[in-house]
């Protein structure tokens, strides 16, 4: 199944060369390149592509911004890989709570670029450790647990808890399947029947909600290598 794409960058010769190192692999189609957050909206309308590859800063709208209003109202499975040259931590939980599935910097190898698109458009999300730390630097600033997240917890089994606790230090289906002495089909079981009663879209914002609730702390565990 080819996966469509649309890359928005306000820079052509960025949209170009992203473009250019999509286009070589068989499974990928770029449906469409714009320039800007309006013109994202109007490609995402126009070409309901499976990915959005989009850039952060760029004229009239951001990419922060058109992600939000583009998953607001879109009627189809789309998903967003924030692609930018900036790491600050002011972007990280923003694109995220704007709906994001992955946050990649732009210096990332082409071949990986590809395997991004690839892991957002079958429902994972990708979370460099750089900017897995910078999220859970959010919720540390803030000390808190929101009050309403904290509240839905307890639409969650035991297990499923643990679930999220792993998924949230970053865990891949394997790896939490050992940890819990369950088959790897349980844990998407599980995190399948996450996404339901919490009205989530995919992993990146289970990790979201886990600190959000307050199940889990930074400082809890280790991040990245």
């Amino acid at each position: 199944m080819t996966i469509r794409v649309v890359v928005v960058d306000d820079q052509a010769l960025v949209r170009g060369g992203l473009s250019m190192v999509l286009r070589v692999h068989s499974d990928i189609e770029v449906v469409a390149e714009a320039g800007d957050g309006h013109e994202a909206i109007e490609a995402a309308r126009r070409h309901r592509p499976d990915v959005i590859l989009m850039d952060i800063r760029m004229p009239r709208m951001d990419g922060l911004e058109a992600t939000s209003r583009i998953l607001a109202e879109a009627d189809w499975a789309v998903r967003v890989l924030i692609l930018t040259t900036f790491d600050p931590d002011e972007y990280v939980y923003r694109a995220l709570r704007a709906g994001a599935s992955a946050f990649v910097l732009k210096d990332i190898p082409a071949d990986r670029l590809a395997e991004a698109v690839r892991t957002v458009a079958d429902g994972g999300a990708l979370l460099a450790p750089s900017v897995t730390r910078r999220l859970i630097g959010q919720f540390a600033a803030r000390g808190t647990a929101g009050s309403a997240a904290a509240r839905r917890l307890a639409r969650l089994t035991d297990r499923e808890r643990d679930v999220v606790a792993a998924v949230a230090r970053g865990a891949s289906n394997s790896e939490i399947a050992q940890e819990l002495f369950i088959g790897p089909a349980t844990v998407k079981s599980h995190v399948s029947s996450i996404l339901t009663k919490l009205g989530l879209r995919d992993r990146a914002q289970v990790v979201v909600f886990a600190y959000e609730s307050g199940l889990v702390k930074a400082g809890d565990h280790d991040i990245g290598r």
